[in-house]
Order: C-alpha cells, then structure tokens, then sequence
C-alpha cells in the first residue's frame, strides 16, 4: 500500500532546485535568491562573549525569548513602525519571520480554513498554508502589483482565517501605500479576521518612499499579527532570528507552537541580534545605500529589455518581477539562461504566476561590479532567447 503524505501537496522549494543547477553550470551569477552581500554589524560579535561568559546560556530559556531582546525590540517597534507594545499585544521572537509566519498560521486556523494570499505571493507562505492542511485562496494583485482592497473582500468567506501582505513585498519590490494598507486592516477586522503583515524588508525602500506597519493604526492590535526578520538588514540569514508582534489573545497558542517546534529561538543568536540593534545607525544607513545604488545600476539595464518585458515598479526590497513576453515555460527560460547565459533568476511559477510568463530578479547579494556583469547577461540572454 502507498501512504501518501500531506506533503504531496506542497511544491518544491525553489532555491536549491536553482542552485543545482548552479552547481552543474560553474561561473554562473545568481540573482536568485533574496539575500544582502554584507555581513552583521560588530556589535551582534562583540555580545558574544557574554552569552559564553554564563554557562545558564546553555539551557533552554524562555519560549517567547529572552528578556533583554524583547526590552530593546520593543523600543525598536516604537521608534521605527509607532508600533506600541502594551497589554493587548505581545512580542515573541522566533527562530526568522518564516517560523512567525508558521505560527501564526497554527495559532489561528483549524484543518480545511483558508487563508488569503495576493499574487504574486511568497512561495513559503503558500507551502506553510499548504503543510497545515489549510487552503490558500489567490487574489490578483492589479499591473503594478499593488492589493486590490475590494477583490480581497470579495474572497473572504466563513472558512476565511486571515489576510496575508507583505510589504515592501517579495517578490515584486512593490510598497504598499498606507491607505491600502488601512483599507485591507479595516477590512480583517470588521469581518473578525487576522490580518498577517509580513515586513522583512521594513528597512528597504527608495526614493522616499516610506514603509507602513498596519499594527501601528489605531484598533489595529486585536486583529493584527505583524512578522519581522533580522535576516535581511542585518546580514543574518543563517542567524535565524525573527519575531512577531501578535494580539495578547494569540499567546497561549503561540507558544505552545513555538514550544513544541523549537522550544526557544537560538539563544547565541539572541544575543547576537541584541547586539546588532544596538549598531550606529550608520550601519543600516551605509549597507541599504550600497544596495540603492546597485538597485539604480539594475533599473537602467532593464530599460534595454523594452518590448520584451513588462517591469513594474519596485520602490522596496531588492527584486524586480519582470513579465516576459514569451511563450517559453517559465522554468525552462531558467534553465536556458543558467545554461547558455551563466545567469540564474527565479521562475515565477513558483509564486503562483501560472499565466504568462514571469521571472524574479534578485540584486540584495551582488556588489556592483558583478550585478553589471549579471545584469548584462540577462538582458543578452532575453533579448536573444525571447525573439528566438
């Protein structure tokens, strides 16, 4: 007999399937995946130490995490996103904002609920909603990929648990305006559902364009659950720190998640993040201008891909959503332009574009001189691929 998982269901991840690829095609650039070039600041190494220092550190320690992380992430919240942290709502830090996104979902949903995602959506959202044995339900996003307020009100419906959006978003680099924002939160409360901010990528956003949190409108934090990460603006993707803002309601069942996936989020690297926030500002300040001026190196090449690809804008994150006008799989042009071109972009397939043909642009993890060299072979590779 064949017993079949309920992980039948959930694609693949896409990351390593690319990275084979990778691998089997050596000098090949990758604008991939969504990562920065830049490493943690001195200060989260220089609190080292200290966790080494008391040998309690090498016990479990508190579910939620540990005391003088959530003292500075609370200041934290109330500097950078109005967010105030009082008792209708709870900090819990978690091992990245991908474990956060994880349990919200079991915290809030039973077998069979739904859970709204915009397209294109983060493919390990869909797969968390997919491995709890729940049901995402898409809702397009309009030609810049911006939210679309009334369709996502047209969705909802008894079984409807939560509404997801990320901004600035991945993986289109798309800002979400405060009044949409406003508008979708008003929404999940007034229809007694949760509204799931995912805000990654806070720190990233161009040309004064500024970043909202919808947990910081008033009414907000009964029905808000905000995720946050380290992992991209302080260099600490392997760190796997993040954590999540959540109605005080949530945090019996957050923690009993948490509890029983991970006990309690690393603790050196607790430490370790409790020294990256207390970096200069000139930290995060000189890093995300790097990456601005990179972002500007890729915008003027794209314009080459005219006629050949839709591109919207991307005034956050470090992605660019090209729609290629093609009739090509998505996955195949991946692999031509990996195998011909040395350069490796991501499919849209797997964020839920199964229209057409699109592709992610990843340029957080190149310094400038290998992004000219990625970008170029893009724009060659499309150019000849596409009118072939």
């Amino acid at each position: 007999m064949t017993l079949i998982s309920r992980m039948e269901s959930v694609q693949s991840p896409i990351i390593p399937v690319v990275g084979e690829l990778i691998k089997n095609s050596p000098g090949t650039i990758s604008l991939g995946q969504g990562v920065v070039s830049y490493s943690p600041p001195a200060e989260a190494i220089e609190l080292l130490p200290k966790f080494l220092s008391d040998s309690k550190n090498n016990l479990y320690q508190a579910v939620e995490g540990i005391p003088p992380l959530i003292n500075i992430l609370k200041e934290k919240l109330a500097a950078f996103n109005n967010i105030e942290i009082n008792d209708n709502n709870r900090i819990v830090v978690t091992a990245g904002s991908n474990m956060a996104f994880m349990n919200a979902i079991l915290a809030i949903t039973t077998l069979g609920d739904e859970i709204i995602l915009n397209t294109p959506y983060y493919f390990n959202h869909e797969m968390a909603i997919a491995m709890t044995g729940c049901n995402p339900v898409l809702v397009e996003t309009d030609e810049n990929y911006q939210l679309q307020p009334q369709k996502i009100l047209a969705a909802i419906t008894p079984k409807t648990r939560a509404v997801v959006t990320i901004s600035p978003n991945n993986p289109t680099g798309a800002v979400y305006s405060r009044e949409l924002l406003q508008e979708v939160n008003d929404i999940c409360r007034q229809r007694g559902i949760y509204h799931i901010s995912d805000e990654a990528y806070e720190y990233f956003t161009y040309d004064n364009v500024k970043h909202v949190s919808p947990a910081s409108f008033s009414d907000s934090s009964d029905r808000t659950i905000s995720l946050f990460s380290l992992s991209k603006a302080y260099g600490f993707a392997s760190w796997r720190i993040g954590y999540m803002v959540i109605p005080q309601h949530l945090l019996t069942a957050v923690k009993k998640v948490q509890d029983t996936n991970l006990i309690c989020p690393p603790v050196v690297s607790q430490y370790a993040a409790l020294g990256a926030l207390q970096a200069k500002p000139e930290y995060l300040k000189d890093n995300i201008q790097k990456i601005a001026e990179v972002r500007e190196l890729v915008v003027e090449s794209l314009k080459k891909l005219e006629g050949i690809c839709t591109i919207a804008p991307a005034d956050g994150a470090f992605y660019f959503f090209l729609k290629v006008k093609s009739q090509i799989n998505d996955f195949e042009l991946v692999k031509r332009l990996i195998n011909q071109y040395k350069i490796a972009v991501l499919p849209g397939t797997t964020f839920g574009m199964n229209q057409g043909c699109y592709l992610r642009v990843a340029y957080g993890a190149l310094q400038k001189e290998t992004a000219k060299e990625g970008i170029e072979r893009l724009v060659n590779g499309l150019r000849d691929l596409v009118k072939s």
